[in-house]
């Protein structure tokens, strides 16, 4: 009994010494914090900017952009006419740019080349700007205005940089992911349409695809796509235009068996061309039959 007691007596002070550690852990770190945001706030107030800009670009190198930005930021307005300016501004640009702010960040990288065009910088400050756009585009089922501004920033910094072959590669590399972005969102685009059965604004969507796009991914599927949406707005149609919409139906079926022997899509073109055929002897006799009465 006793040894149980002593036994028990030890454990509560081993959980009692655990317990006292990890307060004196958790004190000493809510007072560090203490200290360092306390010495933070009176860097801030400091009007010794040489001693200011010098702890932003530490902050910078540790990868603390928070703090970094925050006295970036100060001294972005108060060393606009210094010899710091220039860096003062490459800086910030990149803090904002580390903390998602991609809008900002744009802006600045854009601004630095507008300000030190002759800088060792400029070029990669006016790619920056247009990598951000890059990063600001939206995925493909939203508006896509960002994407467009994205390639004509890169545009842009092609025309004034066309000897950066190092960057050329990367340029042509994200404008074509952008232009991907566009071209699926108008295949999808002209998907929906034929999903609600709007078979003509169907049809010049998928159209308007392969000639934005010839090289599209999705070439086989919006031919596809094409002449069923002919061959069912053929078959809806009134019947003073269902003659000549027939034709354009069959005839989009032939262009597709001849361009693709081999296709997924094969067994469907058949069992529309014939469809298309039976539609369109229905037709012919029925024209045949108005004309003898």
């Amino acid at each position: 009994m006793f040894s149980k007691r002593l036994n028990s007596s030890k454990s509560s002070t081993f959980a009692l010494a655990i317990m006292g550690n990890k307060f004196i852990l958790l004190f000493a770190f809510v007072f560090a914090i203490a200290i360092g945001c306390n010495d933070f706030s009176k860097l801030q107030k400091s009007t010794d900017l040489s001693f200011k800009y010098d702890r932003a670009v530490e902050y910078f190198n540790k990868g603390d952009f928070v703090k970094a930005e925050m006295l970036f930021d100060e001294l972005y307005a108060v060393l606009r006419s210094t010899d710091k300016a220039e860096n003062v501004s490459y800086y910030l640009s990149y803090c904002k740019l580390k903390l998602g702010d991609y809008g900002m960040a744009s802006y600045l990288f854009k601004n630095y080349f507008k300000s030190f065009p002759t800088s060792a910088r400029a070029a990669e400050c006016l790619y920056m700007s247009a990598y951000c756009h890059y990063e600001i585009s939206p995925p493909w089922s939203l508006d896509q205005s960002d994407t467009y501004s994205a390639i004509e920033e890169f545009q842009y910094f092609l025309q004034m940089f066309p000897s950066d072959t190092a960057r050329l590669r990367e340029c042509n590399k994200l404008v074509d992911l952008l232009h991907k972005k566009l071209e699926k969102k108008a295949y999808k685009t002209a998907v929906m349409y034929y999903d609600i059965a709007e078979y003509k604004a169907a049809i010049a969507a998928f159209d308007l695809v392969l000639h934005n796009y010839p090289d599209t991914r999705y070439r086989e599927e919006a031919i596809f796509y094409i002449l069923e949406s002919k061959y069912y707005l053929a078959a809806n149609s009134i019947s003073s235009k269902q003659e000549e919409r027939i034709g354009i139906a069959l005839l989009a079926c032939s262009d597709f068996l001849i361009q693709y022997e081999v296709s997924e899509y094969t067994f469907k073109v058949k069992s529309i061309q014939s469809k298309a055929l039976k539609l369109n002897d229905k037709i012919l006799k029925n024209n045949k039959l108005n004309k003898i009465n």
